[in-house]
């Protein structure tokens, strides 16, 4: 399940996102990991979720992003769910269409009982149509 907090900057995803990953964890069954722009967010995370600070990974493109994601899936076979923040950012996607790239998380989802997590700094009229299904919250 690919799931999306939508909404410009500093309407409060990342609070969202942080608010629901700590919660997630005291009833997971398996491991999660937070994918950021920075570990900024270290101290705010339950010291049993894994953060990943992706700007020292040198992704350059949305290709590299998602095999980024699946490497990281391929070490970890207790992983459940994946939250990203800053997703345009992260996945290289800032002025792109992030359809291809949702629908191939969404894949991965489905292939690898991975559940992502996505802050998406766009509102609601910036998305495709094909892409409400994934909306969870609107800020």
């Amino acid at each position: 399940m690919v799931q999306m907090i939508i909404g410009k900057k500093g309407k409060g995803k990342t609070k969202q996102l942080l608010d629901r990953v700590n919660t997630s964890i005291k009833t997971a069954n398996g491991n999660i990991v937070y994918i950021d722009k920075s570990s900024k967010h270290m101290l705010e995370l339950n010291n049993k979720i894994r953060l990943i600070d992706a700007s020292g990974y040198g992704l350059k493109n949305s290709d590299e992003f998602i095999g980024f994601i699946l490497g990281i899936i391929s070490q970890d076979h207790d992983l459940e769910e994946m939250y990203l923040d800053s997703f345009l950012n992260v996945a290289k996607l800032e002025g792109a269409d992030i359809t291809a790239t949702i629908k191939e998380l969404d894949s991965i989802s489905k292939n690898f009982n991975v559940n992502f997590i996505l802050s998406v700094s766009l509102d609601k009229d910036e998305l495709p149509a094909e892409l409400g299904e994934y909306i969870f919250i609107e800020m």
